[in-house]
């Protein structure tokens, strides 16, 4: 059975999103898009080069660029000292 997402933020892992650029196959001068969500291990990344991988391999239209962004969902806490407080109408 595969881990829940709580368990996989708890083992370090935080969701990478990856925005692909691709050649059509038929018409190749038009590029397209295709966006991709999965947890993975930051720096490594070992989820999302087995994803560009099997694209490389498996799928007709040609990667022009791969952008990604990798955010930890679960982190320390925000903490701040607050002396007082207003109550506004």
């Amino acid at each position: 059975m595969p881990n829940s997402e709580t368990e996989l933020m708890l083992k370090g892992y935080g969701l990478t999103t990856a925005e692909f650029f691709y050649h059509m196959p038929d018409y190749t001068h038009v590029l397209n898009t295709f966006v991709w969500q999965e947890y993975d291990i930051a720096p490594d990344h070992p989820k999302l080069f087995e994803f560009v991988e099997f694209w490389q391999s498996e799928i007709e239209g040609p990667l022009h660029s791969v952008r990604f962004t990798h955010r930890k969902l679960i982190g320390p806490g925000e903490w701040r000292n607050v002396r007082g407080e207003f109550a506004l109408h």
